[in-house]
C-alpha cells in the first residue's frame, strides 16, 4: 500500500527537488497553464469570444487562442492590460 506524502515531496520525487533544472522546467510550465487557464475563465465570465478580447486589447484573436493553448508567451504587461483592464479584474502577484 502506498504511503500518502505532501505535493512538495511529490514534486521532489518526480521532478526534481527545488533549484534543480528540471523541477524550474516544471515550475514555469506550471505556472504558464495557470495563466492560461485564468486568462480563458476571466474572458469567458466576462461573456466575450476570443476575437472580442483581441479588438478590445489591440492584438489578433489568434494570439489570444496561442496564450489560451498554451501555445505563446505573453508579456507581464500585456496580460495586465487584458486582465484588469479589459476584463476589469484585479491581477496580484506575490513573489514567495
Amino acid at each position: 500500500m502506498n504511503k500518502l506524502t505532501s505535493f512538495e515531496a511529490h514534486l521532489d520525487k518526480y521532478r526534481g527537488k527545488i533549484g534543480s533544472e528540471e523541477r524550474a522546467k516544471f515550475d514555469a510550465d506550471s505556472l504558464a497553464f495557470r495563466i492560461e487557464v485564468m486568462l480563458q475563465e476571466a474572458r469567458k465570465e466576462a461573456k466575450m469570444t476570443q476575437e472580442e478580447l483581441a479588438d478590445r486589447t489591440g492584438t489578433k484573436k489568434s494570439y489570444i487562442s496561442r496564450i489560451e493553448s498554451g501555445k505563446s508567451d505573453i508579456q507581464l504587461s500585456t496580460f495586465y492590460r487584458i486582465i484588469e483592464i479589459r476584463l476589469g479584474r484585479t491581477l496580484n502577484i506575490a513573489i514567495g
